[in-house]
């Protein structure tokens, strides 16, 4: 059965990848994931935004990608080690911090797609979810990040645990299932999985492949390709088999997707 995360929604799925950084915006001091770059993917019309959790000192679910502020502060200093009010007070010239709660809570008709960075941050983003889980969709590169999460939201009282998708080891044998035509390996890979979201190339090595595409599909599971930001291969993945584009530009993506 379709997860409700999915059901009701356009497809090809657009997944504004922390939110929507336009043009312009880049020459901005607004940054991913903030509120600013939430709201700008939600005013393009996205309806589905790809955000990060890490946990500050606090234990608080913070939207933040990097394990350090330096890429953004200069900062060496990781985020588990900042306070929430500090990291607050950094990000208000730029955009605006939020914690996973605040977020849900702010955009009601945003579907989010949570990757968990940290174990640490698996218990706050699981509770902040737990009242959510229809549009809510949990991954990380790490399965059991995710498998935590998703015990958090449970104990939490979730009355419908969020979408998954897998992480790095899921995938990995999944493309190996695929590639020897283990149908029934690849089918008990998949057992609980709703996506798996995937680069086009990991290196040298090829992951969309049609073999795991046919996989995934016959598993149930969808298929979400990241980090595409030229209109042109999101049209080519697509017809492909994609089922979704992980994007930095939910504004063309949304324009070159839903065209009649």
């Amino acid at each position: 059965m379709t997860h409700p995360y999915f059901q009701g929604a356009s497809s090809p799925r657009v997944l504004a990848h922390r939110g929507l950084l336009t043009a312009a915006g880049e020459d901005s001091v607004v940054f991913d994931n903030s509120a600013l770059a939430l709201a700008a993917a939600d005013a393009a019309g996205a309806e589905y935004v790809e955000t990060d959790c890490r946990a500050t000192a606090d234990g608080d679910a913070v939207l933040f990608h990097d394990e350090t502020l330096q890429r953004l502060f200069g900062d060496p200093r990781k985020v588990a080690d900042v306070s929430t009010q500090e990291l607050a007070e950094l990000f208000a010239a730029h955009g605006g911090l939020l914690t996973l709660a605040e977020a849900l809570d702010a955009f009601p008709e945003l579907r989010f797609n949570v990757d968990v960075k940290a174990r640490d941050a698996a218990a706050s983003v699981g509770r902040a979810v737990a009242a959510h889980g229809r549009r809510v969709l949990l991954t990380s590169f790490r399965d059991r990040n995710r498998r935590a999460a998703l015990a958090a939201a449970r104990a939490a009282g979730a009355e419908t645990l969020p979408a998954s998708s897998g992480g790095r080891r899921s995938i990995a044998l999944l493309l190996v299932a695929s590639r020897l035509r283990l149908s029934g390996w690849a089918r008990r890979i998949l057992r609980g999985l709703d996506a798996v979201q995937i680069p086009e190339r990991f290196g040298m090595l090829r992951v969309f492949t049609p073999g795991l595409i046919r996989a995934a599909h016959s598993a149930g599971a969808e298929v979400h390709v990241w980090t595409i930001n030229d209109p042109v291969r999101m049209r080519e993945l697509v017809d492909a088999g994609a089922d979704g584009i992980v994007t930095d530009r939910a504004d063309l993506a949304i324009s070159t997707l839903r065209r009649p």
